[in-house]
Parts: structure tokens; C-alpha cells; sequence
């Protein structure tokens, strides 16, 4: 089985952001200060009424945060739906090794604990449809989100093996939808990906979309990396197929989705497994969509 959640490489604790913040920016230093949550690679806390600090926990994600600095105030601008674009940079200091980031406090919980409705559909399905801009040639390149689907082709089956071997176990369909993607035509159009929207990205505010966050994966590449976000937001089938409607998604760009959300399924749910359940929850819940589509299919 995968390992768990990665282990922190640096120390962050309320302190530290304090005195960073006494550092660099003085003027915030004394808003209140609330841790929110640690993720894989980054913590957060919420600062005032109005910001929140993002800081990497790992040295992977030192250079991601970097890119959120470059490119999301160019790409703020021409979205539908808010995002967390930097208002102010931190750098190292006070033996914190990396640039951190303050950012604008965006309302919500995560689509993972309040699921959007079928009305939101066509929203998220447009807002990836103004995403999905042809990217420049000096974009980030992410090695993992939007390759091509057959260079995750390996890890994904192995990862599908030890979980049909495990008391979770996977229906059949699954499978069939990573042959399916692999068969479909590919793509080598370089255009704008988040990289990462699973229900922990997208917040919901009064039972709208209110923000999609944690653009660390920003890269180029392949829509069907990102379409796959309609398994891992939408329970109603009726909805994933509006949302894929909306955006205007082609039959190959479909097939190769279905293929990603098993990638991220399967990642979520082996390694939540561990240490994680709402994780293995959000996988579970994305390979049962996919196989749910897969067995209703004319």
C-alpha cells in the first residue's frame, strides 16, 4: 500500500508565522492568527478578516508556490470564479527556507463536506472552459498532471492492483475506463490546467461555487487532467453530464478524463487509507461516479 501523508520538513507553528510577519510585513503583524489546516505540502492560516498565509511544509513544494506567484495575478483576471491570487509575498527568513505567500480570505468549506448541486454544474463546467486557455511556452511543467495518460499508465494499474487485493476492492468498470482513456485520441495541445481539483480545491458558499483554491499544480498540458474534477465533485450523474456539456468536452476528452479521475481516485484512496479517511472518502466517492458512468453507458 502507498505511504500516507508526507512528513513536514520544516516546523511551522503560529510563532513562526508571527515573526515572520513581524519581518516583512509589520503593518499585518498584528491581526489575529489561526492555524486552518495542513495538507500535503502546505499550511495555512487565517490572518484577520481578510487574508490567510499559505507557507510549504516541503521543499516539493517550495517551486509550485512560486509558480501561484507568477502566473495567477495574469490568470485571476480572466476567470469566472475567485481564486487565490497573492496580494503580498513573504521570503526566507527566520530560518524558514522558502517564499511564502499571503493571500485574499476566500469564504466557504470545501466541496468535499458541503457536494454541489446540479445547478452548479454548468458553472464549474464553464469556469474550466475559460481556464483551459492556450498556455505560453514558459508555463510550469508538472511531470505528473497533464502528460500524457499513458506515462501514469503504470502507476495507475499498479495502484488499482493493491487496491483489488485490499478489503476495499474496486468494481470491475473502473479497469475498463483506464482502457478506455488509453484508447482514446490524445492530445498535444499546451493549455492552462489547475492540476489538482479535488473536492478539498473547490470551496461552496451558500450552496454555490464560491472559489476553486491550491493552484500549486498549475501546469500545462492535457483538459482531460482537470475535467476529471467533475467525478470528484458531482454525485448526480445528470450533472457530471451537464457540467461536461457546458464545458463542450469531446468524446476522447470524456474517455481520457474518466481514465484521470481513476488516477486521482486511486491516490486519494490508497493513501487515505493510511492515515486519512476523508481522503480514502473523496477517492472512494470519485471511482464509484466513474464506475457508475462506465455501467450506464448506451
Amino acid at each position: 500500500m502507498m505511504d500516507g501523508t508526507p512528513t513536514a520538513e520544516v516546523e511551522i507553528d503560529q510563532e513562526l508565522v508571527q515573526t515572520l510577519l513581524q519581518d516583512q510585513h509589520a503593518d499585518l503583524a498584528d491581526l489575529p492568527l489561526v492555524l486552518l489546516d495542513a495538507g500535503w505540502d502546505n499550511v495555512m492560516f487565517r490572518l484577520g478578516d481578510a487574508y490567510t498565509v499559505r507557507l510549504p511544509r516541503r521543499l516539493v513544494a517550495a517551486k509550485p508556490l512560486l509558480n501561484e506567484q507568477t502566473w495567477l495575478p495574469t490568470l485571476a483576471q480572466k476567470l469566472p470564479l475567485p481564486v487565490p491570487s497573492p496580494v503580498r509575498v513573504g521570503h526566507p527568513g527566520r530560518c524558514y527556507p522558502w517564499n511564502w505567500s499571503i493571500l485574499p480570505w476566500l469564504p466557504g468549506c470545501a466541496a468535499s463536506d458541503e457536494r454541489p448541486g446540479q445547478d452548479q454544474a454548468p458553472i464549474f463546467g464553464r469556469f474550466l472552459r475559460a481556464l483551459h486557455q492556450t498556455a505560453p511556452s514558459d508555463a510550469p511543467i508538472n511531470e505528473v498532471r497533464g502528460c500524457p495518460l499513458a506515462d501514469r499508465a503504470a502507476l495507475i494499474t499498479a495502484r488499482i492492483d493493491r487496491l483489488k487485493s485490499s478489503e476495499t476492492g474496486l468494481a470491475p468498470e473502473i479497469e475498463i475506463a483506464v482502457t478506455e482513456g488509453l484508447d482514446a485520441p490524445v492530445s498535444d495541445e499546451a493549455r492552462w490546467l489547475h492540476g489538482d481539483l479535488h473536492a478539498r480545491n473547490v470551496l461552496m458558499y451558500r450552496g454555490k461555487i464560491s472559489a476553486i483554491i491550491d493552484w500549486g499544480d498549475i501546469t500545462s498540458g492535457d483538459v482531460a487532467t482537470d475535467l476529471a474534477g467533475v467525478w470528484a465533485l458531482f454525485d448526480d450523474a445528470e450533472a457530471r453530464r451537464e457540467a461536461l456539456k457546458a464545458y463542450g468536452a469531446s468524446v476522447a476528452e470524456v474517455a481520457r478524463a474518466r481514465a484521470w479521475a481513476v488516477n486521482f481516485g486511486t491516490i486519494l484512496l490508497a493513501t487515505g487509507l493510511v492515515d486519512n479517511p476523508r481522503h480514502a472518502m473523496m477517492g472512494a466517492d470519485t471511482l464509484r461516479r466513474v464506475a457508475a458512468d462506465i455501467s450506464t453507458k448506451p
